[in-house]
């Protein structure tokens, strides 16, 4: 089945999936806790409790052979779980992308869903109807690679030392737990009725889970090299820091008959290579030396794959829809910088980024323009005037969303796509006068400090470098100095999760269930918390209760509604520069990797690809 007709399958059955599973009243509610085989944040699970295999798998995928990704980068850790080397982690261990090829957790996610979990080291979960608590039974066959079992020890060790010791974002979540108790010898309760969260039962699901006799608590916030142990399908069989690690296929894998992992991860050895930039990478898959290369840049896509093994069909270029919010990415201002305090300043230099010239000239026009933060899905509010549930929500806040935003009307400014449109520019240098600025001999100087208005974008690729002095033209026309710092990846790193930086590039994704992770991009409290991804430091009061209603809805309506004036709220606040997005998926492989014909509602999942038979 070609790529386009799964497309359109795809398409079709998004809104039948998503009213299942968010529970449109399609299936009845549990009306007592009861063990289970999966949650769902709201409504119930799509798949029965004798299902086979996840929807969007080949359950009879061929076994064997080697795989080879390319990343760009380097890496000088095993441990993605600490600030320290957090982020320049080997990937695969626990990876969105290529799959948790090491690191398991009680539950695992299925792609086909808005948010539902089923069991994996965990066989069922209990919660009530208010999720006060959640229970979590352990699987009896669960074992680490040294054939240790998973026990309960290893739940409550690893929940306290990833607290204590791991990313911020561990100690906000299971920060929340009030008490735990131990249920008989596999199964462990969590109390947690005074987080109101009720999200919080699906989190503690997807919790890490370490092995308590192999992880040195002592140790564990600092960068390691030493492979970990972990449940999960593979080995560490090399580590060839900073270039490459390879992993190897457990034989003795626990979980390989479990549905939840049928047609999954079928390679006999995976191995991640390491590239300095993505044009060597790049001629690195034109030789073969990796084999599947998602592409996100439209100007390869669209010039790039000319080479010998395309004209003959050895690598197959394919676009893949999704069922997903596209997230935004954007320039962020740092509001914590006097000079990007003032939402009036940040709202005039967002409208200089010239976003048709952009496309038209670097892009092909192949992105579509980031407005909100949950772009081209029904989560967004752009184009949508405020419902009455939003109204009601946002009624305490009157001044946290500007007018254009509630009704429905703004959209990011639109240029002639000439790179000097002087409609444009007049109006933001009229803002920006309004806002104590005045241009005087080339230079826009606020009239108060006597300072122009110059500051610094802070980049770490070409791509990003390459947008910048785009946006950097069009902001000289009047008299904004913007200076742009190309800085080695740690560098870039270290100064991000320490908010030293004036502009940075970022994304931040969507899904069709936004939850806690909203709070460690967008809370009060995140904004002082270095390691968060609340890069622009925002501080409103409004997004914390947009966030807590949304983690209280119950109902679809009442999810929705929260979502959007969640999105109203960030969008009036302008926290960045909005840029673009690809609205499909695009992946080039050569054709000794496999794959089912069905793709998940987000898109293709690699875990599920397979090698060939040569």
């Amino acid at each position: 089945m070609s790529a386009t007709i799964i497309s359109i399958a795809l398409k079709r059955r998004v809104a039948t999936v998503i009213a299942a599973a968010l529970g449109l009243g399609l299936m009845p509610q549990l009306a007592a806790a009861e063990p289970a085989h999966g949650i769902a944040m709201i409504g119930e699970p799509a798949l029965p409790p004798d299902f086979t295999h996840l929807p969007y798998v080949n359950p009879d995928a061929p076994k064997g052979g080697r795989i080879t990704y390319g990343v760009v980068g380097t890496y000088d850790s095993l441990n993605s779980f600490i600030v320290q080397g957090g982020t320049t982690s080997s990937r695969g261990l626990r990876d969105p992308v290529f799959g948790n090829l090491v690191i398991e957790s009680l539950l695992t996610r299925s792609a086909d869903e808005p948010f539902t979990l089923y069991g994996l080291l965990a066989e069922t979960v209990e919660t009530p109807e208010d999720r006060s608590w959640v229970e979590f039974t352990l699987n009896p066959d669960a074992k680490f690679s040294d054939g240790e079992p998973v026990t309960v020890d290893d739940v409550i060790f690893s929940m306290e030392i990833l607290r204590d010791k791991g990313r911020p974002n561990y100690k906000y979540y299971y920060g929340k737990i009030d008490s735990y108790d131990r249920v008989g010898d596999r199964g462990i309760r969590f109390n947690i009725a005074s987080a109101k969260d009720r999200e919080l039962p699906l989190i503690l699901g997807l919790m890490p889970i370490l092995p308590k006799h192999a992880t040195d608590s002592e140790t564990f916030d600092k960068s390691t090299l030493k492979p970990p142990i972990g449940s999960g399908p593979y080995t560490i069989a090399e580590v060839g820091a900073p270039n490459t690690i390879l992993f190897r296929r457990n034989p003795d894998y626990w979980a390989n008959d479990l549905p939840v992992q049928k047609g999954q991860y079928n390679y006999d050895e995976i191995r991640i290579d390491y590239y300095r930039d993505a044009n060597a990478m790049f001629e690195a898959f034109k030789k073969g030396l990796y084999q599947i290369n998602p592409e996100g840049d439209p100007a390869q896509w669209n010039t790039a794959y000319d080479f010998p093994a395309v004209n003959d069909g050895r690598v197959i270029k394919e676009t893949f829809d999704t069922g997903t919010p596209k997230g935004m990415s954007g320039f962020v201002f740092n509001t914590r910088r006097p000079i990007f305090a003032n939402v009036a300043v940040r709202r005039a230099l967002a409208k200089l980024f010239d976003f048709g010239w952009v496309n038209k000239n670097l892009y092909y026009e192949a992105f579509d323009r980031a407005a909100g933060y949950f772009n081209d899905s029904e989560l967004s509010s752009i184009g949508i005037p405020a419902s009455d549930r939003e109204k009601a929500l946002l009624a305490p806040f009157p001044d946290a969303v500007a007018p254009e935003v509630m009704d429905g009307t703004y959209l990011p400014a639109s240029s002639d796509s000439s790179g000097a449109d002087r409609k444009v520019l007049r109006e933001a240098l009229s803002e920006l006068e309004a806002a104590g600025y005045e241009l005087r001999d080339s230079a826009l100087i606020d009239t108060a400090t006597g300072k122009p208005l110059a500051f610094e974008i802070l980049v770490t690729t070409k791509e990003d470098e390459k947008l910048a002095l785009a946006y950097q033209r069009t902001l000289s026309r009047i008299g904004i100095k913007a200076s742009i710092r190309n800085v080695d990846a740690s560098q870039y790193q270290l100064r991000r999760q320490t908010f030293d930086f004036d502009m940075i590039r970022n994304t931040w994704g969507a899904s069709l269930s936004p939850g806690n992770e909203q709070s460690f991009r967008w809370s009060q409290a995140a904004a002082d918390q270095e390691g968060s991804f609340n890069y622009p430091g925002a501080k409103v009061p409004a997004i914390d209760a947009m966030i807590e209603a949304m983690l209280a809805a119950r109902t679809h309506d009442d999810f929705v509604a929260a979502v959007r004036a969640l999105d109203r709220v960030l969008i009036s606040g302008f926290y960045v520069v909005p840029l673009f997005y690809l609205p499909d998926q695009w992946i080039a492989r050569w054709n000794v990797i496999g794959r089912p014909e069905r793709t998940a509602i987000t898109g293709a999942r690699l875990e599920t690809w397979w090698r060939v038979a040569e």
